[in-house]
């Protein structure tokens, strides 16, 4: 039997899941108030959403007292609005956002979900993979169960792209660079019609790659391919690589984390390439961010940052199987099992 969402045996079936996320929420709050980080709101209708290439956002529209209009869009992040703030001299911060990316729906998206992020000037890589370590180990159970994988939090695993497509792929990844013919013949893939090589990248990513990662003991996979992380700075002792990770629990995907790249010239040309690749696919949107260039020229401190999915932390606490059991009301219909 099909229920809508506020029928009370729908809500009944969520509510032990929901009750945990709760739980996680208060735990959460109080590890970043322990380490004298300040909870922070930003705009959700912003000039512009970012410039990630694929991610699609929704559209808005702001009408000003005068009637004058002015084209928003909800935020996929807040990551520009929170670097603004380092800039301003906030120091260590956080935020619990709702953010909302348009044609996404499976087990473990939603069209409209919450970001846990949090900026601390002067950390690094390695120091923020610490943190986020501390607050997994401070806010979930020691053994974790969701979407039937057991993943072991006493003991975390590091792994570069590299080491991971040499290990599950076969391929030397950085020696090959950004030849996708070269890569498919090492990786013995077909090329498909009109592939580009980030293309097949993501493909031996997903395919071989991902299924192996985070399951007996959660996974940060570090050092991506400068071309893949267009907001980290790259890596001083190699520059082909960019410190950039994500961090895998239960097999899922939950965190996606920089060493902010603060070098406004460095930043610009990166948007330009992104841009010019988005417009190629899909048409022109937005301005490029020009008061967010200049937040970096006026200087952004050294700082890392990450963006943790926290509906799937949810899911991951409460082991729920998907995402609209963490959601009060999810955007689509539930069985009643």
């Amino acid at each position: 039997m099909v229920l809508p969402v506020w029928h009370p045996d729908s809500l009944a079936a969520r509510l032990p899941f929901l009750h945990r996320r709760g739980t996680l929420t208060r735990a959460v709050r109080g590890f970043f108030h322990d380490r004298a980080y300040v909870e922070v709101e930003t705009p959700y209708a912003v000039a512009v959403p970012g410039e990630e290439v694929h991610l699609r956002p929704f559209a808005t529209r702001r009408d000003h007292p005068d009637g004058t209009p002015e084209n928003l869009w909800l935020h996929t992040s807040p990551e520009f609005a929170m670097k603004r703030l380092l800039v301003a001299g906030s120091g260590p911060i956080f935020q619990f956002a709702r953010v909302w990316r348009n044609g996404e729906g499976s087990d473990l998206h939603a069209p409209e979900f919450t970001m846990l992020e949090w900026y601390r000037p002067g950390a690094t890589m390695d120091s923020l993979i610490a943190e986020t370590t501390d607050l997994l180990r401070s806010t979930l159970p020691p053994v974790v169960r969701c979407r039937g994988i057991t993943t072991d939090l006493s003991r975390f695993e590091r792994l570069t792209v590299a080491e991971a497509f040499a290990r599950h792929v076969g391929v030397d990844l950085l020696a090959i660079g950004e030849d996708a013919a070269a890569l498919a013949t090492a990786a013995k893939a077909r090329l498909r019609d009109n592939e580009t090589w980030e293309d097949l990248f993501f493909r031996l990513l997903l395919e071989r790659i991902e299924p192996a990662l985070g399951r007996r003991h959660p996974t940060f996979l570090t050092h991506w391919p400068a071309a893949q992380a267009a907001l980290a700075r790259r890596d001083p002792t190699d520059p082909r690589v960019a410190e950039r990770f994500e961090l895998y629990v239960c097999g899922i995907e939950l965190a996606n984390a920089f060493a902010e790249l603060t070098d406004p010239i460095e930043q610009r040309a990166r948007f330009l390439t992104d841009r010019a690749r988005r417009h190629a696919m899909f048409g022109p949107d937005w301005t490029l961010d020009e008061d967010f260039l200049a937040a970096l020229e006026h200087g952004m401190p050294p700082s890392a940052g990450i963006a943790l999915g926290f509906d799937r932390m949810a899911m991951i606490a409460s082991g729920a199987d998907r995402i609209n059991q963490v959601l009060w009301l999810p955007p689509a219909v539930e069985v009643n099992a």
